[in-house]
């Protein structure tokens, strides 16, 4: 960065940082956490401690359920289009102020601009679909099959929410979850990820400018998450549970929860195949790869981890990814130019470099990249890798980095094979121009959602969530509000 870009950014990133709460927002207010505790929030690219904000207790985080079990009635009873207005407002606020969150977003994850730019409007749409969803819960009502009673049904709000948000989409990722919460007429307790807690604490700043009544959205920042959640899930007042990681702290969380027998929505861990077939369309194909692996910089669970390619296109397919990979400008998120930011912290940056040192030990090829990147920061060169052994680790891990391994395939049968060789079944990516094997092949693959000649399968309208042990339950589309309504029947004598 220039003097002069640098002397641009400092005064957008000060205002931006001082608009955002540093203290617990409970009950409509802002309070400090038991003991005065704090924690500093670092920005991934340079170390720097960005803000210092309260470290909750559990004792804060039963205060931020004991307000929303307070407001639980009187927000169910609150008439549809009153919810959906408030999520409208908060949409069109969002959205005025795109900016700001995008710097926010920068400062504390790392991703680049444009990235969190388009992380904003991607998040924001979430309040507007709710909000067009809020108006919308239905019921039923039929004869019973032998005719001397009715049959009512109808949807009502589950209760209480716990909602634990990760921190590689620190907006969207919030928005997912609080939207089809105050849709149904849910009241919740957020907490985001200890790395990027300032964009939420923006967000529920705005969600109180929008009119969303005192108890209804309750955000706790802290450092003690275990603590923290083992005292909500405990508590009989919660009702629900909504969670995005990993799959580890996920399945860890539905133990502990199913003593209660708590409702819950689990978004985990991917391991996402990125299919090329012989007849794809290369230009596309790449052009899909480069979407599907390098947003966020490979630190998603939607990233395409294992590329399976034709053994015929492989080659050419490998060497195109790895020019373009190697094209990439890798900095600081605010820098102008930068298309690649870093990972999150050290213990991430050291878990990639491991996983590719495997890969490299046990006979792979290096196309380009390989490593660490720059002396401060969490930095990592796009890599691409050939000719990936079976046994490398991160064919059956999660990478969580701007890593490409490269695996051949020949026939139809052994790439679904490969696909599906794994616990996870988040999303898929398939690129062919023959629609019949697109079909078979989107059939056959075991995940709940995938890309077909697109590398970007993330729709707002869209339901998103896996199978296998990517999770339980759906986020988005005209499903996601079910995740958030209890159905109640009513028989009536006739």
């Amino acid at each position: 960065m220039t003097a002069t870009q640098q002397a641009m950014t400092e005064p957008a990133e000060a205002a931006a940082l001082g608009r955002v709460p540093d203290q617990l927002f409970i009950g409509g207010s802002w309070h400090d956490a038991e003991g005065g505790r704090r924690f500093a929030v670092e920005d991934p690219a340079t170390g720097a401690v960005l803000r210092e904000i309260a470290d909750a207790s559990p004792l804060d985080s039963l205060a931020a359920l004991h307000a929303a079990a307070a407001a639980q009635t009187s927000w169910a009873a609150t008439p549809p289009r009153e919810r959906s207005d408030i999520l409208r407002r908060a949409f069109d606020a969002v959205t005025a102020r795109a900016e700001e969150f995008a710097l926010l977003i920068t400062l504390e994850m790392g991703k680049p601009l444009a990235e969190s730019r388009a992380e904003v409007a991607y998040g924001a749409e979430f309040l507007r679909w709710f909000s067009e969803e809020a108006v919308r819960i239905g019921g039923g009502y039929q004869v019973a099959p032998h005719g001397a009673t009715r049959l009512l049904t109808m949807k009502q709000p589950v209760g209480p929410c716990l909602l634990i948000t990760p921190w590689n989409f620190p907006l969207a990722m919030g928005t997912r979850k609080i939207g089809p919460a105050v849709a149904a007429g849910c009241t919740m307790v957020v907490k985001p990820a200890p790395q990027t807690p300032l964009t939420m604490l923006a967000l529920a700043d705005v969600l109180a400018e929008a009119g969303l009544p005192a108890g209804v959205l309750n955000v706790v920042t802290t450092t003690a998450a275990a603590e923290i959640t083992e005292a909500l899930i405990t508590d009989p007042r919660l009702r629900k549970l909504s969670f995005t990681g990993s799959t580890a702290v996920g399945s860890a969380l539905v133990a502990q929860s199913a003593k209660r027998l708590l409702r819950v929505s689990m978004e985990l861990g991917g391991n996402a195949p990125f299919l090329v077939f012989d007849d794809a369309d290369l230009d596309a194909a790449v052009e899909g790869a480069m979407l599907a692996k390098m947003r966020n910089a490979g630190e998603a669970c939607t990233a395409a981890n294992r590329f399976l390619v034709h053994t015929s296109v492989a080659e050419e397919f490998s060497h195109r990814l790895a020019d373009r990979m190697f094209s990439l400008t890798v900095g600081r998120g605010t820098e102008q130019g930068v298309q690649v930011g870093p990972l999150i912290d050290a213990s991430a940056r050291k878990r990639v470099d491991a996983l590719v040192k495997d890969a490299v030990a046990r006979g792979s090829r290096l196309l380009t990249g390989g490593g660490a990147v720059g002396e401060h920061g969490h930095f990592y060169a796009p890599t691409v890798l050939a000719d990936i052994p079976a046994d490398a680790q991160m064919l059956s891990e999660e990478i969580f980095g701007p890593v490409a391994p490269v695996t051949r395939f020949t026939e139809e049968s052994e790439a679904l094979q490969l696909a599906n060789g794994t616990d996870a079944g988040l999303v898929a990516y398939v690129f062919t121009r023959d629609l019949s094997r697109a079909l078979r092949v989107c059939e056959g693959l075991e995940t709940g959602m995938v890309g077909l000649n697109q590398g970007l399968v993330s729709n707002p309208a869209a339901p998103f969530g896996g199978v296998k042990s990517s999770g339980l339950g759906r986020e988005g589309g005209a499903q996601g509000i079910d995740e958030y309504l209890e159905v109640k029947y009513v028989g009536i004598q006739h």
